[in-house]
């Protein structure tokens, strides 16, 4: 294994898993640290998913280094830190303090932080994150309900979660190259700077990023920035050869399902999309899972009893009042993790009576109902949409998961993922 990657929770790493696969590394994706009896043989990368990105800071680094001492002992020479392409944090972190402890754990002084994913509206310029043409402080992020994001400014928001200086290569120096892109890195680590935040508005800039920085032993960005090391690391002689990814995933026989429990814009959208093509559906709400009007046993009943042959809907994605109602009710927290819990046993409960494919949206609830379907590992197969693929199941029960964060896929991206299964 050449390169090991800590994502800040599942979603994104499958998101990245699937961005090196798709560039050419054999990549296998790690739900937790990787297991002993992991198979590795061949393997280029290995990205490991925790659940770090809303925790206490103390505890991301904690977990964050864990992940590093595990990835090197198995014998990765480069380390990636991926989050949100949306920079997703608060002023505490955990991104600054994440990639504190790494360089601190590498030993190393310099890297770069670039969040940019131009395939899904993700642009960096002059240090300002756009979401979709628009400045991130004035997007849907900046009422998302764990980590609003009021700050485009890159360089400040990584300046205010950590003690060390941090620097921009503007768009005109990007758009120069990756030698340009090199020397402006020598540049502000010349002048005491730890990171760079890196503007990307093309691939072609992600590419030229990615070629700039393969000597890096750390860097941190989205999966975006990943998408020229690949090649790069081939030039070099550090990887001996690129792989093509599959165009279908070989999807284990049974029924299908649709797990939605992402309140975002972009979930909304596809839930909608889903319910207008006559997708059967079953709305769950917190209050009602609170109250308990609503059980994981009553959910499970009504999918069972739709077509076995057909495609149904179970979702919780509700408009930011709702939202705010519900988290003022019960909590913050509380009102995400009581759909995420149920869920969870849902799936569960659907796998013991034959379901095999998974359709699942939303960061924690993916995470909710993977390890409820106690899936340690699984292979990264065929994209969906940019940032989303199908994935098989590594041991265990056989499975098909399409694990899509919240604000990724199009409008009918529930509706057209199947075609990708063979």
């Amino acid at each position: 294994m050449f390169l090991g990657c800590i994502a800040d929770d599942l979603t994104g790493a499958t998101d990245l898993a699937l961005m090196l696969a798709r560039e050419g590394l054999r990549t296998v994706q790690a739900n937790g640290l990787p297991t002993d009896d992991l198979a590795l043989d061949g393997v280029d990368a290995v990205v490991v998913a925790l659940k770090s990105r809303t925790i206490p800071a103390a505890e991301a680094v904690e977990q964050s280094i864990a992940a590093a001492d595990r990835l090197r002992a198995l014998g990765a020479e480069r380390l990636f830190f991926k989050y949100c392409s949306t920079f997703d944090s608060t002023d505490e972190g955990n991104i600054g303090p994440v990639a504190d402890a790494l360089l601190d754990r590498l030993g190393a002084r310099f890297t770069i932080a670039c969040p940019a994913f131009p395939a899904n509206g993700r642009t960096i310029e002059h240090g300002l994150l756009y979401v979709n043409g628009t400045l991130l402080a004035e997007s849907s992020m900046k009422d998302h309900p764990l980590t609003p994001m009021r700050d485009s400014d890159l360089v400040a928001v990584l300046g205010r979660q950590t003690a060390r200086k941090v620097g921009l290569v503007d768009i005109a120096d990007v758009g120069r190259g990756a030698e340009a892109i090199r020397a402006v890195f020598a540049r502000e680590e010349g002048e005491g700077k730890a990171y760079a935040i890196v503007d990307a508005v093309r691939d072609e800039d992600l590419r030229a990023i990615g070629a700039a920085s393969a000597d890096l032993p750390l860097i941190t960005g989205g999966s975006g920035v990943a998408m020229g090391l690949p090649a790069a690391w081939r030039e070099a002689g550090l990887i001996a050869e690129l792989f093509e990814p599959a165009a279908r995933l070989d999807a284990p026989a049974g029924r299908r399902i649709i797990l939605a429990g992402s309140c975002s814009t972009a979930t909304r959208g596809q839930v909608a999309a889903a319910r207008e093509a006559g997708v059967p559906d079953f709305k769950v709400d917190p209050r009602a899972i609170a109250s308990g009007a609503i059980a994981a046993e009553d959910v499970v009943n009504w999918v069972v009893s739709q077509k076995p042959d057909g495609l149904a809907m179970v979702w919780s994605s509700a408009e930011p009042e709702e939202v705010k109602a519900a988290q003022a009710e019960l909590g913050r927290e509380a009102a995400g993790a009581l759909v995420e819990g149920l869920l969870g046993e849902v799936a569960s409960a659907l796998a013991d009576r034959g379901f095999t494919r998974f359709v699942v949206a939303g960061g924690e609830t993916s995470g909710a109902v993977v390890q409820a379907l106690k899936v340690d590992a699984f292979a990264i197969g065929p994209e969906i949409d940019p940032g989303v693929p199908w994935t098989r199941s590594v041991g265990g029960r056989p499975l098909a998961l399409a694990l899509k964060s919240g604000n990724f896929g199009a409008p009918d991206f529930f509706l057209k993922a199947w075609e990708k299964l063979a």
